[in-house]
């Protein structure tokens, strides 16, 4: 397996590039690398889950993000030879199709792989050995594969059936927490305060209407996550016990892929990709020890590369083989 190449600061004249996209709910990041295995150019650009902004939206945001990194690189599209597209929203195989006949009319790439955008976050953990993923951004899903290649995966039901432990569901729990408070019929919270501002809300009492507003969506909702954070690091009780009960969630995942994958007894990594980890210690320390309690030989770790590298990589390793 091709691994990338350390930066030497010396530039290398490539004519043949790789293409990595991590798409999300919020945004799309995109890698091209060299030959040599060297990131020689990144782009960003807005949300492509095609489930939540549909197949056109999504294709049409991360060909400007792939357009700007090779205006800025100086790389003709003709040169990109191979392309791994990891993005959430990709289970259905009927949506999967779709994407890969929009992307190819408007580039003509040799070899194209199109999978999951937790597929290329386990291989920015794994770099293809055994090992878990959890990814806690907007949303929360869990995907592991151990030694004879077999994978399993938990979560990544959406705000509607699940989200536990991502931002969604973090935010959707204080919101709960809050509106308890305000009857009277929980106890009071900084959380309360920090609701009616961040949602620009004249006061805690009107916050219904600001969060049922037509403009309100899930992933305004899940920024909201990012104050429960730091009430709970102001020592807020209520965010203490949101965050703590957070990352007990995200170890139940882990602990279900592990189970399927019969890694109990196995060392292994268990990837932390997302911006829920922010929180830390608040959060992880619950993950970690619900995962000790079945695999004990298990340990958390952040990714050996982002995942638009790391898909990027995938494209030079021929989907990661």
């Amino acid at each position: 397996m091709r691994k990338a190449a350390p930066r030497t600061g010396k530039k290398i004249r490539s004519y043949q590039f790789y293409l990595g996209v991590d798409g999300g709910g919020t945004k799309t990041n995109i890698a091209l690398m060299n030959e040599a295995g060297e990131v020689v150019a990144e782009g960003s650009g807005g949300p492509s889950n095609p489930l939540r902004v549909g197949v056109e939206t999504a294709v049409a945001n991360i060909t400007l993000a792939v357009d700007a990194a090779c205006d800025s690189g100086d790389i003709s599209r003709g040169d990109i030879v191979a392309a791994t597209l990891g993005l959430a929203g990709l289970r259905r195989a009927d949506i999967r199709a779709r994407v890969r006949e929009s992307f190819l009319d408007r580039y003509r790439i040799p070899k194209l792989a199109i999978m999951t955008d937790a597929d290329i976050a386990l291989y920015g953990t794994t770099l293809g050995e055994s090992g878990l993923v959890v990814i806690a951004g907007t949303g929360s899903i869990c995907l592991g594969v151990n030694e004879r290649g077999e994978r399993a995966m938990a979560g990544g039901w959406g705000p509607v059936a699940g989200d536990e432990g991502g931002g969604r569901g973090i935010a959707g729990e204080a919101l709960h927490r809050v509106a308890k408070a305000t009857d009277g019929r929980g106890p009071a919270t900084k959380l309360s305060e920090r609701a009616a501002e961040y949602f620009r809300a004249s006061n805690v009492d009107n916050l219904i209407g600001a969060i049922y507003a037509p403009q309100m969506d899930n992933s305004r909702i899940a920024g909201f996550s990012r104050m429960v954070t730091e009430a709970a690091q102001d020592g807020d009780k209520i965010a203490l016990e949101i965050l703590e009960d957070a990352g007990r969630e995200l170890g139940n995942a882990a602990v279900a892929v592990i189970k399927r994958l019969k890694l109990e007894k196995s060392s292994f990594p268990v990837g932390c990709v997302g911006s829920v980890f922010k929180a830390g210690e608040l959060l992880t320390g619950s993950m970690k020890k619900t995962i000790a309690a079945v695999a004990p030989k298990a340990h958390l770790e952040p990714p050996k590369m982002p995942p638009s590298h790391a898909a990027a990589l995938m494209a030079m390793n021929d989907g990661g083989k």
